[in-house]
């Protein structure tokens, strides 16, 4: 009955289910970093140059729902569609800040995954993901939690939240797209949503 309610739900609908596993994710992440004293260096997002990375039309639905409410939905796609997509477009490099995402609230669920959440080996046990900085600069935090984690030690697991964006709508979370392109989609699909029902 569930999965029945998922797939018939309206995209506003989606967009707060969305922001719901991304709101627990956070808290889950939070409680990993609280324990294992990992954390990224301020002002980093090394990890956000990276011009392979990959997101679903559904994470990054709630920034979209968001640019469609304040008016600018048209002027990203634009931006999108005609401008320099080696990296993500949400990047801006001259913010001071902890990280360098200027949507930080509306990231996708890879931005959040990456560095605090576990993979599931073929062995069936958790291993820690994060990022080669993290490794070295913080060797004894990091031998620590992954140590905990070989125990038993609980922290978010990539696939479980993939999963729950799959009960969400299948179709948007089937596929994945170059961060920007994903990004692109979104937009389209609420573009879309609401010129029917304007």
């Amino acid at each position: 009955m569930l999965f029945f309610y998922l797939c018939t739900m309206e995209l506003e609908e989606k967009v707060k289910a969305v922001e719901s596993v991304f709101e627990k994710l956070d808290h889950d992440i939070a409680s990993f970093q609280a324990w294992s004293d990992l954390h990224c260096a301020w002002g980093c997002g090394k990890c956000c140059y990276k011009a392979d990375i990959e997101a679903t039309i559904l994470e990054f639905l709630p920034f979209a729902h968001y640019l469609y409410q304040q008016g600018l939905a048209d002027t990203w796609f634009e931006k999108l569609r005609t401008g320099d997509t080696s990296l993500c477009l949400i990047l801006n490099p001259a913010q001071n800040g902890a990280g360098l995402c200027s949507e930080y609230k509306h990231r996708g669920l890879i931005c959040r995954l990456f560095g605090y959440s576990a993979r599931t080996n073929k062995y069936g046990r958790s291993e820690l993901v994060t990022c080669q900085i993290i490794k070295t600069e913080q060797v004894e935090n990091y031998q620590r939690a992954a140590h905990r984690i070989e125990q038993g030690e609980r922290l978010p697991i990539m696939s479980n939240y993939y999963m729950q964006l799959h009960a969400i709508d299948f179709e948007l979370a089937r596929d994945f797209f170059p961060i920007n392109e994903a990004i692109k989609r979104a937009i389209e699909v609420i573009l879309h949503y609401y010129a029917y029902r304007s």
